[in-house]
């Protein structure tokens, strides 16, 4: 006789004897906890990376934000760290921001790298880089194209509880397909393409609730931008021409960007509060 958490009701990712009582999405100097609470339990999550875009190729995909969870007293404010705002301008994307509540926090995704490279997952701290950082259960940071807690950046995808984005492509002819964001609770960017021939970006990252975006294709440098990855509350979204697709909501990774397209923008941050 076999039994699948996914079909019995007595099973549950809350805390055991606690309900989620507030799902908090903006930074806010009042939060509410209510009289004789104490202390809580707090699953924080960093703002996703945002994806690159370069002048000629493709660009990496950004980081997922970072994921953190355990119990904390109470606090009457939180910061919620905004996803990197990708742009088209040829640069690394823009990091994610770190979200706070208490004695809780996480950090942002890196963003995704103006060359071959996606960035890394977001540990308690931001990256900047294929490298993550210590998660804040304590496990190590991962190194580029290494699968972790916070798995690295690279040109592969890389699975991680927080994953990294996928590599671009930095050719500019035949036919060529960007890195998908690596799996994971919360996911990377997908990576893009910018060739004369047929690009497809790659995918945004599968989350564990959330799909990632699907990449852009056809031929010519106005395809291949990459899928933004999936966050924890919400699906990415896909490419669109040479532009990249934003990530979900709740830290996904944004996805790269085409020849000077317009990279796609980390999900926001945010504090879930058990008691």
């Amino acid at each position: 006789m076999s039994a699948s958490i996914y079909s019995n009701s007595q099973f549950t990712d809350s805390p055991y004897g606690l309900k989620l009582q507030q799902t908090i999405i903006a930074s806010s100097s009042s939060v509410v906890i209510p009289t004789g609470i104490n202390r809580v339990y707090a699953v924080v999550i960093g703002g996703g990376g945002a994806g690159s875009t370069q002048t000629t190729g493709g660009g990496g995909g950004g980081g997922a934000g970072g994921y953190s969870a355990g119990w904390t007293y109470i606090s009457n404010s939180v910061t919620i760290g905004a996803g990197g705002t990708g742009t088209s301008t040829a640069a690394a994307g823009a990091n994610g921001s770190p979200s706070i509540y208490g004695m809780v926090f996480a950090g942002g995704g890196s963003g995704g790298i103006n060359g071959t490279n996606g960035g890394a997952g977001g540990g308690a701290t931001t990256p900047t880089g294929t490298t993550s950082t210590v998660s804040y259960t304590g496990a190590p940071a991962a190194g580029q194209n290494v699968v972790g807690y916070a798995s690295g950046g690279g040109t592969s995808s890389t699975a991680g509880v927080s994953s990294g984005g996928g590599g671009g492509q930095s050719g500019v002819t035949g036919n060529q397909t960007g890195g998908a964001g690596g799996r994971g609770l919360i996911a990377g960017g997908g990576g893009a393409v910018g060739t004369a021939g047929l690009g497809t970006g790659g995918n945004g990252g599968t989350g564990d609730f959330y799909a990632g975006g699907t990449g852009s294709s056809g031929t010519g440098t106005s395809f291949g931008g990459g899928g933004g990855g999936a966050g924890f509350s919400g699906a990415g979204s896909d490419g669109s021409g040479k532009n990249g697709g934003n990530g979900g909501d709740g830290g996904g990774g944004g996805g790269g960007a085409s020849t000077l397209g317009t990279a796609g923008s980390g999900g926001r941050g945010e504090v879930r509060l058990y008691y």
